[in-house]
């Protein structure tokens, strides 16, 4: 699944941590849905978007440097009609790219992306109950049913043996008592789960893709069941499901939910490895730290002059004096990069999950049979741990 060049550059991050493994390019703010645990169509919504000669510039800057994964996302990469020549551009120069989507996408849509040479493929996926999935997204009714439409469809069109598919799903606090049935749906279908806790923040201190509501945040006495839904993951991994977290990453969502310090920066002196292993491009093409940050300087990723710009000593500096003063997150790849890149238990893990010991995929799935999964994993008898709702009244910037 992986090209050369991304082997290549997986191998030389591995040995000398300096290698651009992994890059989000937001290519869009737009999106269908305005989910409660995001931020980023917000964040984002000042920006134009790329033509597709500047994005053809960027595949070729990123092929110079030799960027291994790029991670088209958004907003939802799906609302631009010209998604399949984004991801050729970067397939065709050897990047590997991988597709974050929320799965409202039509079937012609599918077969175009993955045409064009995307088989890599991550949809969110909160909730297998179809009322609290809409909810979570922001109330629109029956993006549930859509989500799993789209399931069915990638399994339909994406090849068997040259394929990854995997759900991303939040950890919030509507939905801790199911994440063991989302586990237990992407092990039935052949698709990973990876978890991301919610980030939360506050109106003078925006972030990126971080949610203003503090009714989401995970209060003192609720600790105790992020710890019980962590650990039945973790058992879970052992037992055979496909979760994609590594031991390290899954310790560090409790942590991090506490509000306490995270470890898997711990071998970089407390700073993540943006920009050495990954950074992120903004809908217009200015580079960027992270999904959270960005630089007072406007530094275009299309511009012929961004691969000397990268190795510049000046701009690693600017890029550390903002990475230096963050408090840290847990937006999966980030740290996952880190973790697999730095400490050899994950790294080992990796190496398992893509090239040892692949999941066979009883694909293809239909619609209905999708649908009669999930109903029979919600009708187990399991217990599921339901939050009361808080409702506090969210502070607001005068400023």
């Amino acid at each position: 699944m992986f090209s050369h060049l991304s082997k290549k550059t997986l191998t030389k991050a591995a040995l000398f941590k300096d290698a651009p493994v992994y890059v989000q390019f937001y290519v869009t703010a737009r999106c269908n849905l305005t989910c409660q645990q995001c931020n980023v169509i917000y964040a984002n919504s000042d920006l134009r978007e790329c033509t597709i000669d500047e994005i053809n510039r960027i595949a070729d800057n990123f092929a110079e440097l030799g960027v291994a994964i790029v991670l088209l996302t958004g907003g939802e990469p799906f609302v631009r009609k010209d998604l399949p020549k984004i991801i050729q551009a970067f397939e065709s120069r050897g990047v590997h790219v991988r597709m974050q989507t929320n799965g409202l996408a039509s079937e012609e849509q599918i077969v175009a992306a993955i045409a064009a040479g995307g088989k890599d493929i991550s949809i969110s996926l909160d909730s297998l109950w179809p009322a609290n999935q809409d909810q979570i997204n922001g109330g629109f009714k029956d993006s549930w049913y859509q989500a799993l439409k789209a399931i069915s469809l990638f399994t339909k069109h994406l090849p068997k043996d040259d394929s990854f598919a995997s759900l991303g799903c939040v950890l919030q606090r509507d939905n801790i008592g199911e994440i063991e049935d989302i586990i237990r749906f992407g092990t039935a279908i052949g698709w990973f789960t990876s978890l991301v806790p919610v980030h939360v923040t506050d109106n003078p201190h925006p972030r990126g893709f971080r949610t203003f509501d503090q009714n989401q945040k995970f209060r003192l006495d609720e600790y105790v069941f992020v710890d019980a839904a962590v650990e039945r993951v973790r058992q879970m991994r052992e037992e055979g499901f496909l979760l994609y977290d590594s031991d390290q990453y899954l310790d560090d969502i409790k942590r991090f939910v506490r509000g306490e310090s995270t470890t898997w920066r711990s071998r970089n002196d407390g700073v993540c490895d943006s920009p050495n292993m990954y950074f992120a491009v903004l809908p217009n093409g200015e580079f960027a730290p992270c999904c959270d940050y960005r630089t007072d300087a406007s530094i275009l990723t299309y511009s012929p002059d961004f691969p000397r710009k990268y190795r510049d000593r000046v701009f690693r500096r600017g890029v550390f004096d903002i990475t230096s003063e963050c408090e840290g997150c847990m937006y999966g790849s980030y740290p996952e990069i880190t973790i697999s890149m730095r400490y050899l238990a994950a790294k080992l893990q990796r190496v398992r999950t893509f090239f040892a010991a692949p999941p066979k995929k009883n694909w293809p799935i239909d619609y209905d049979d999708i649908i009669g999964i999930a109903e029979q994993i919600r009708s187990e008898p399991r217990e599921r741990t339901q939050l009361q709702p808080v409702r506090t009244t969210i502070p607001v910037s005068n400023g």
